[in-house]
């Protein structure tokens, strides 16, 4: 019976473990974890965009439903709803097959480094492991299936990718964290100045969380950062959008900026972050600043940790650092109107046979990912791996139109129109028109609230 190593016990790393049995294999799921989707417990507090029935596996639900479980229902359910009425029972049925607290150091090929080619395919693989409290490990397997997520590795506020001057000593401090606030956040910072980097889902959650402190209490001030001179895409596809919560997301942090609730700031790219005393100052490369700042959240989207994936044979975008045939689909450099087509096995596979990386690592810095996507994944995944390569190769899925049109829009701004150096932040932003949004228009930053 062939055994699977499948790394995360995560939404993906589940529902492989549950399609595995299914078809006959020995799954051995590992989480670095405490518990299951622990990923998923650090953000508990956020909505999910989409609707139960797009939120569960074929093959977990068929699992679960052998012991009385009963699917879901209602309203778009929280990171903990998903955990507490889905995750957790799915791990609970999967029981002895997952272990928690451990954690994928290396992976390799028995006898075999990186170098060598004479008989590589035959060779099982290595997994090397860091238990919690029974130190380290090494064990075999015939497969491996990476579902360990990027949830673990932020991308700094810099803006060349590496953290800004400061940065780490701000994060070290408290005052710059990569986490989505929460309600309690938002009440501790009422009457304060918190500072929103990021032009995704995340960014955009917060804003709608702040805008609310903000009409509590107008003595409350959010700045929203963008790297990009555009804002279109910031604000997402709206009605478009066939995830009607994904679509509103977007509507409601642009209707916070159009209250003037929020301070907007675009083509910003932050060089350096001042601490002053228990505050934040952030500089960008032209040499603007923005005002004092008593909480920062870079909240700039995530990377593949591929660190303990140095001895396996990898095929990667140099861009994104996904699988060729995935990059092509979520580039966010050229992806335009229309759904973003489903990949399965081949399009997942690597020189290294038998390896495979499933989940929101599969598209490496790619912003955004879909648990359906995930599941159909696992499902071709699988099925090669069981060698039904018909069933690897049919493709049971269409995804969303997200309603976005033309890529991330404008990164830069023609030379003259570069703001000089200052700590003024009330210059007009032009909004960039689309296919999918309408013409251009003008946000005042200046909102004549009291600071």
């Amino acid at each position: 019976m062939k055994r699977v190593v499948v790394i995360g016990a995560g939404p993906q790393g589940l529902a492989a473990a549950a399609h595995l049995l299914e078809r006959g294999l020995t799954p051995l799921v590992l989480e670095a974890g405490p518990s299951p989707a622990s990923a998923v417990a650090e953000w508990a507090h956020v909505r999910l965009f989409s609707p139960w029935p797009e939120l569960t596996d074929a093959a977990s639900r068929r699992l679960l439903e052998q012991s009385g479980w009963l699917e879901p229902t209602g309203a778009i359910p929280t990171g903990r709803q998903w955990i507490d009425n889905y995750l957790a029972p799915l791990a609970d049925a999967l029981g002895e097959h997952v272990h928690y607290g451990t954690r994928v150091v290396g992976v390799g090929r028995k006898s075999r480094d990186l170098t060598v080619d004479s008989g590589r395919a035959k060779q099982p693989f290595t997994i090397h492991l860091d238990r919690d409290g029974g130190g380290e490990e090494r064990i075999e397997a015939d497969a491996v299936i990476d579902a360990s997520g990027t949830w673990g590795s932020p991308n700094p506020a810099g803006a060349d990718g590496l953290p800004a001057l400061g940065e780490t000593a701000a994060a070290a401090a408290g005052v710059l964290v990569s986490a989505i606030p929460t309600i309690d956040d938002a009440a501790q910072l009422s009457g304060r100045h918190s500072v929103v980097i990021g032009s995704g889902h995340s960014a955009a959650t917060a804003i709608g969380l702040f805008a609310r402190a903000v009409e509590r209490d107008p003595h409350t001030r959010v700045t929203w950062v963008l790297r990009r001179e555009s804002v279109a895409t910031a604000f997402g596809g709206g009605a478009a959008d066939e995830l009607p919560e994904r679509g509103a997301l977007g509507q409601r942090a642009k209707k916070a900026v159009d209250d003037g609730l929020v301070d907007l700031v675009t083509g910003f790219r932050t060089a350096e972050v001042e601490l002053a005393g228990e505050r934040a100052v952030m500089v960008a490369e032209d040499g603007r600043r923005i005002a004092e700042a008593d909480k920062v959240f870079a909240l700039t989207g995530f990377r593949p940790d591929l660190s303990f994936l140095s001895e396996v044979r990898l095929n990667l975008d140099p861009r994104l650092q996904a699988p060729p045939k995935v990059a092509l689909e979520v580039d966010p450099n050229m992806h335009s109107c229309g759904s973003v087509r489903a990949t399965g096995a081949a399009d997942l596979a690597h020189p290294e046979p038998g390896f495979y990386i499933v989940g929101a690592k599969s598209y490496g810095r790619a912003p955004t990912f879909l648990a359906l996507t995930g599941y159909e994944q696992v499902r071709s995944v699988v099925a090669e791996l069981a060698g039904d390569r018909e069933a690897a190769e049919r493709v049971d899925l269409v995804l969303p139109d997200t309603g976005v049109c033309g890529g991330s829009g404008q990164f830069d701004a023609p030379t003259e129109s570069l703001a000089a150096p200052t700590e003024v932040l009330d210059a007009p932003t032009e909004i960039e028109s689309s296919c999918c949004t309408p013409g251009p228009r003008t946000i005042r930053l200046d909102s004549g609230r009291p600071r």
